[in-house]
């Protein structure tokens, strides 16, 4: 009896260790696929499928999404404190889906779409997930090796510009980066103009380094734009420094900058820098414009010639359009009523009575001069007399 009670034990257990090895056996069969090469995984564009080594493995879809979302795509937005916008979100999801599970690019509209509808910083984080992982899927499904076209990537930073996400921004000016984005200068002048916007000097800088450490050529708008943070944030040093920079790349400075970098000049009361861009801008131009035009009259003013200065008023009031003709009484107004004051801010404190004093003496002399030929008749001299830093 003992020995038909341990048989009918023993049989238990081989039948148990059978139906065991027999379902692993199903189970393994239904993972691994020992025929199936990685490329024909690949191929197959099955999102089910995941590559491993020389195998290729079956994995629920939603595995796989969720391995994805929390590799690629979440890892940015679970250390941000705001929350993107529900169009962009939504956007994102569907790009994520199509590219991710579906397998398929999804439509060029969703990303423009996706670009236009930014409105904070949030929301950029989620357009730079979606063009690193589009890039990747355009390199290995599509075998596509170039980058996004230059409008998508100057668009990528206008939208960065415009909810100040500059730190993404700044890395649309990289010509190596992992977005499939094409560095320009166009790019660029949207992280410049919001400095402008900003009176930002230090992000100035920081773009003029990087369009010079990836190789993006200088042109004229860029130094409107420049020069521009540079007047108005009274950084004389930085003008100099950049006009150096712009004239040995070969650009040709446009008559707005010339406008900006003069009258920043003469403001401070520098004729010699003054004189030396007149020169430089005489070998492009031929005509003054109102500004320039009036810049070198006040280095005449501070060079004790207020008549040289009127007469070269005069000159400026024959050239200019009739158009802009009323502005010349307009410009002498600002130059009896405000420059003096602004001039004299820049002078050393032991020079600064006596250019008040020639001042003072000089631009009644020059405003007189214009009377005598019919321009400036209406220019108040009262108030120049009666300012205290000329007094």
């Amino acid at each position: 009896m003992q020995v038909i009670s341990n048989a009918r034990n023993l049989a238990r257990v081989l039948g148990a260790r059978t139906i065991l090895f027999n379902s692993n056996q199903r189970f393994s069969s239904s993972l691994i696929q020992p025929h199936s090469s990685p490329l024909q995984c690949q191929l197959q564009g099955d999102a089910s499928s995941v590559i491993c080594g020389s195998c290729c493995y079956r994995m629920p879809l939603h595995s796989v999404y969720q391995k994805i979302s929390r590799t690629s795509f979440s890892t940015e937005a679970a250390t941000s404190d705001g929350n993107p916008t529900e169009a962009v979100k939504e956007l994102y999801d569907n790009m994520v889906q199509s590219v991710n599970v579906k397998r398929t690019m999804p439509p060029n509209a969703s990303l423009w779409s996706m670009i236009g509808n930014c409105k904070n910083h949030e929301d950029i984080k989620l357009l730079f997930d979606v063009l690193q992982n589009l890039r990747r899927f355009r390199l290995s499904n599509l075998r596509i090796h170039s980058n996004f076209n230059c409008n998508l990537c100057q668009e990528v930073a206008r939208a960065c510009a415009r909810v100040g996400a500059i730190d993404f921004g700044k890395k649309v000016l990289w010509l190596h980066n992992v977005y499939g984005l094409t560095p320009s200068i166009a790019s660029a002048h949207h992280l410049l103009s919001y400095a402008k916007v900003h009176n930002d000097t230090k992000l100035m800088v920081e773009v003029m380094r990087l369009l010079k450490r990836n190789n993006l050529p200088l042109q004229a708008g860029t130094a409107d734009i420049v020069f521009s943070i540079c007047a108005n944030t009274n950084d004389w040093g930085l003008i100099s420094k950049y006009s150096k920079r712009f004239i040995k790349a070969g650009v040709k400075l446009r008559q707005t900058t010339f406008d900006t970098w003069m009258e920043f000049a003469v403001r401070r009361g520098d004729t010699e820098s003054l004189w030396n861009i007149e020169k430089l801008r005489s070998n492009t131009m031929k005509q003054h414009s109102l500004t320039t035009g009036f810049a070198c009259a006040k280095g005449l003013l501070l060079e004790r010639k207020p008549e040289e200065a009127a007469a070269l008023i005069q000159v400026l009031n024959e050239t200019l359009s009739d158009a802009k003709k009323p502005g010349i009484t307009v410009e002498v107004e600002k130059l009896v009523n405000e420059w003096p004051s602004e001039v004299l801010k820049h002078q050393k404190e032991e020079d600064r009575k006596a250019v008040a004093a020639a001042l003072k003496s000089d631009i009644p002399t020059m405003v007189a001069s214009l009377a005598n030929i019919g321009l400036a008749r209406s220019v108040n001299l009262e108030d120049l007399t009666k300012k205290e830093i000329l007094s």
